[in-house]
């Protein structure tokens, strides 16, 4: 009996250890993730990039903040799962639709979401700003959930205004299950478009200067409590402003950073990386190797003076049917971007194609699409500008038909 006993015994502290330590590891859940170590360690063995070698994330991409060109990448457009970079977006719905002043009590469900927390519970009183400060420093899932009951009704509810917000940016190739971003099938997006998403994002002041925080104390029921970021970039990069980290067991370990050099401002992204150690060497590498090797480059002005000179070559090379005149006047649009960042080694193999109609058919009209200008390095398109035409060419009226033959009869005569 005592044998029996004891075998009952040790099967439950059994099943109890084997609980306790295969629960999943959820969304940045800070307790669990190995410890980093010295970031500066980390920085000085980050000096070299080789994209085939050095880069342990599955995905990255780098684009240039101003003009949203991508500057590298690797499987930027693959679907990945993206953690608690989620949060990206849960923050921007928040900050976009609701008072950031008004304080809101914590559901049951709320308080009891896993993964990583700021530490609420049920019946807790706090502000919405006081919340986006837990959820984007310390990645709290029940800042998350809180706040998608505020604004949502319910976690449904708000994932449906996160999708609306992803089509209004054209975000085609991401969708949201869940405020907090744990593990989830129909939850997921690609590291460009979790990129145009960050850089949305951080064109809104109080969103920039959150995830721009290193440490800040926030209150709850009265009472204040210190959070510090989980952004191990923010305060030991040069010119590092932002933005979220993120991890689950499916997602791997994340990473986006602002960083801004100059008057180079980048997002880089990696999605996939093994361990926190690797998602930052990854992005220590990517950002380093772009403030070294890209440079600012002037490509309207390239653009233009190419123009100029096909322009020259071809002025008496259009023909307009039935058009008072064949002079035909046009320009290039305005370029959304002038300039870009440019790789040092590939300045000087900007290329510049020029398409253009020459036969039109009277009347044509002022700022009629008549061709266009396209920048391209390497084959990959910087930019595309419409030509357009500056002035009317109405069509031969009668009268003009019975002067041009009564000048042409004029002529036969006197020949």
């Amino acid at each position: 009996m005592k044998k029996k006993h004891c075998v009952l015994k040790l099967f439950w502290i059994s099943t109890i250890l084997f609980v306790f330590f295969m629960q999943p590891v959820l969304a940045d859940d800070i307790d669990t993730e190995e410890e980093l170590g010295n970031v500066t360690d980390i920085l000085e063995t980050s000096a070299t990039f080789d994209e085939k070698t050095s880069i342990n994330s599955r995905a990255y991409v780098v684009l240039d903040r101003n003009s949203n060109t991508i500057l590298m990448e690797k499987n930027a457009t693959q679907k990945r799962k993206m953690a608690s970079t989620t949060k990206i977006m849960t923050a921007t719905v928040i900050i976009e639709n609701c008072d950031l002043s008004e304080t809101i009590t914590i559901s049951k469900k709320a308080a009891n979401t896993g993964g990583s927390r700021l530490g609420l519970k049920t019946g807790d009183k706090i502000t919405v700003r006081d919340l986006l400060y837990g959820l984007m420093l310390r990645s709290g899932n029940d800042a998350a959930v809180a706040l998608a009951e505020h604004a949502g009704g319910d976690v449904p509810g708000f994932a449906l205004l996160m999708n609306e917000k992803a089509a209004q940016l054209g975000l085609t190739n991401t969708h949201f299950e869940t405020p907090h971003g744990l593990d989830s099938e129909q939850h997921y997006t690609t590291a460009y478009e979790l990129a145009l998403l960050s850089n949305y994002a951080m064109r809104n002041k109080t969103f920039a200067t959150i995830v721009n925080t290193k440490m800040c104390t926030i209150t709850i029921n009265g009472y204040p409590k210190a959070i510090s970021n989980t952004n191990e970039l923010l305060g030991n990069l040069n010119g590092v402003y932002g933005i979220k980290t993120g991890f689950t067991n499916g997602a791997n370990r994340c990473l986006v950073s602002c960083c801004k050099r100059g008057n180079l401002d980048v997002i880089c992204v990696v999605l996939g990386a093994d361990t926190k150690k690797f998602r930052t060497s990854d992005s220590i590498k990517l950002l380093e190797y772009t403030f070294q090797n890209f440079e600012l480059t002037n490509i309207e002005q390239q653009a233009r003076e190419e123009f100029a000179n096909w322009k020259a070559a071809h002025e008496n090379c259009f023909f307009v049917e039935k058009g008072v005149s064949n002079v035909v006047s046009f320009a290039l649009s305005k370029f959304e971007t002038s300039v870009i960042p440019l790789h040092k080694n590939k300045k000087d193999s900007l290329d510049v194609e020029i398409c253009c109609d020459m036969d039109f058919v009277a009347p044509v009209e002022t700022n009629s699409n008549i061709g266009e200008l396209t920048l391209k390095v390497d084959g990959q398109t910087l930019a595309t500008v419409p030509i357009v035409t500056t002035e009317d060419i109405p069509k031969k009226s009668m009268w003009d038909y019975f002067f041009l033959f009564f000048k042409n009869f004029v002529s036969y005569v006197q020949i």
